[in-house]
């Protein structure tokens, strides 16, 4: 059985799940990053950013988050699904996919219509209904692909 839950609920602490998220998407130039942006991050899921693991019993199996902007030049797009990851022991569990339907609820109950994705991913989006828009910049000015969902 598996539980998503805001960083904040985190049995182990929140300094376990920084380093979690930090090690799936971090690097040795960015330790601050995401340690700064999870404790600034909303407690009560009412506001963004949030942060969430997944979790089968104590285990961690996968993370993602809800962002003002996930480092793309479309900053009038929001919110943005980021951060999604799965250990590869769950993955063909469905995991992902709980994720994103997680984080679409959460998206609408702030009064969102839409939620937005970026990518480099061919083919997973697509299956649970992502639609590709258009395409934006990340900061070193390389093309992401942008894909849209209603929540």
């Amino acid at each position: 059985m598996y539980n998503i839950i805001n960083v904040w609920e985190y049995q182990s602490g929140m300094d376990a799940a920084i380093s979690y998220i930090h090690a799936k998407w971090g690097n040795k130039e960015n330790l601050n990053f995401y340690h700064d942006a999870i404790i600034h991050s909303s407690k009560a899921g009412d506001s963004l950013p949030q942060f969430y693991l997944i979790l089968e019993g104590e285990r961690v199996a996968g993370c993602y988050a809800l962002l003002v902007n996930d480092l793309i030049s479309r900053h009038d797009l929001l919110p943005w699904l980021g951060c999604l990851f799965v250990e590869p022991e769950y993955r063909g569990k469905k995991m992902g996919s709980k994720m994103l339907e997680h984080g679409l609820v959460m998206a609408g109950r702030m009064g969102f219509a839409k939620a937005y994705l970026t990518t480099d991913h061919d083919g997973y989006y697509e299956k649970y209904g992502w639609i590709r828009m258009e395409d934006g910049y990340n900061f070193q000015g390389e093309q992401g692909r942008i894909f849209w969902h209603t929540t």
